[in-house]
């Protein structure tokens, strides 16, 4: 093995962002979100980056990984798993069963999180190679077949803050929203969160938006907030316009019961994240389209397995998204690229984040980014921004490291709970 391709280092840097007051099912954003920058650098000198969630129970499962990880190829991606496995335990900490808030991904299990861990590093590593060999990333998992990924608009019912969007509570706001992103960035297609307001208010806001943006694809997502009852009742007054609802009811079993008796396709990215989950969801005929997210499935090659399956059993495919940075969105757009079953567009927070570690900001034009050629992400790190997010992170006492949307809504309101529709 050429040394230059052999790993001399790992880096990890936890980092603190801003975050807007986004309101969902499980409560509202934090004003500032952790994140985790990892770079794996090669004996040649190259450097790539990864990104994934930032929390305490992420960072104690990268540490021993980063440890064990110098001295092995770059190019020996398969070989992560194991080596995180071996690497050590997952806290129990992280093992306790209940609703992943930085994810919202249904329960939190010891292999779910190494997964997350896992995909940052396997980023790093081929965003390293990708550099070396002067290649893109998406050349090294097969070549793209789109020169331009299309992504959605995601809104949110939000609170007025420091950002300069101000409040979307009713109808109208998230219309205005709606308009900004459409002017901004040109989005194509809209994401409403919802699970926030009673079921009629959300009806309210998706008619609102098909009345402002005739024909454009229109997606509801509840994060399982609803009875199968409720699901079906909101099937049925949207299902003229809606492109696809997401996760109307928690767990495989309700899915499949919504799926036999509408037509509106279900899409999911809680009852289906792993591959173990695969084979009920799909024989239970509960979702019409997977939502893959590289973090949580493990990486971009894993990723692009779950796509096979996808297609082999005529599932569509869209992309997850969480609040993420342009390292993040430089490896979805580059995995999504190579994926000829993409046919919706794909979710991002980006354009909600004001900060990032990476120069230049990636540029929506028509709702769609022009995917790199550049070696590896083709994105560079701004380590003065990196310094000063990670400053933010080590004065922080504790209370923003580990996400909580909850705690947060329990801030300003001390008696909510989450409410089942």
């Amino acid at each position: 093995m050429d040394a230059k391709l052999i790993v001399d280092e790992v880096r990890l840097t936890p980092i603190l962002v801003s975050d807007p007051p986004l309101l969902n099912t499980q409560g509202v954003h934090q004003p500032h979100t952790p994140r985790l920058v990892v770079e794996v650098v090669t004996r040649g000198g190259v450097s790539g980056l990864g990104e994934t969630y930032g929390d305490g129970v992420h960072l104690d499962v990268a540490r021993p990984l980063a440890e064990a990880l110098p001295g092995r190829p770059v190019t020996d991606v398969n070989g992560l798993f194991a080596l995180a496995e071996e690497a050590g335990d997952v806290p129990r900490h992280g093992t306790d069963p209940g609703v992943d808030a930085s994810g919202l991904r249904g329960v939190r299990t010891a292999d779910k999180l190494r997964l997350s861990v896992v995909s940052a590093f396997e980023t790093a590593c081929l965003d390293a190679l990708g550099r070396t060999l002067g290649l893109p990333v998406h050349a090294l998992l097969g070549g793209k077949v789109r020169d331009e990924v299309e992504y959605s608009a995601y809104l949110f019912h939000k609170w007025a803050g420091t950002d300069d969007w101000g409040e979307a509570l009713d109808p109208a706001g998230i219309v205005a929203q709606a308009r900004r992103f459409d002017r901004a960035y040109g989005f194509r297609s809209f994401k409403l969160k919802g699970g926030v307001f009673e079921p009629a208010r959300e009806i309210a806001a998706i008619r609102a938006l098909a009345d402002a943006f005739p024909g454009r694809p229109l997606r509801l997502d509840p994060n399982g907030a609803w009875t199968v009852r409720t699901s079906l009742a909101v099937a049925r007054a949207l299902k003229d316009v809606l492109e696809y609802l997401e996760d109307p009811a928690s767990g495989t079993a309700a899915m499949a019961e919504i799926a036999a008796r509408t037509d509106v396709p279900l899409a999911t990215n809680m009852c289906v994240t792993t591959f173990e989950e695969i084979p009920e969801a799909f024989a239970a005929g509960a979702v019409r389209i997977v939502l893959c997210d590289h973090h949580y499935w493990g990486g971009l090659h894993r990723t692009r397995e779950l796509a096979a399956l996808c297609r082999t059993y005529g599932v569509g495919l869209s992309m997850h998204s969480n609040t993420h940075l342009g390292i993040s969105l430089a490896a979805m757009t580059q995995v999504a690229a190579t994926l000829p079953g993409l046919r919706h567009a794909c979710d991002t927070h980006y354009p909600w984040q004001t900060e990032d570690v990476v120069t230049p900001r990636p540029v929506f034009r028509a709702g769609r980014l022009t995917v790199s050629d550049a070696p590896g992400l083709g994105v560079d790190l701004d380590r003065e921004a990196l310094a000063t997010l990670h400053r933010r992170w080590l004065a922080d006492d504790g209370t923003l490291r580990n996400r909580d949307d909850a705690a947060a809504m329990r801030r300003i309101h001390p008696n909510w709970t989450p409410t089942r529709w």
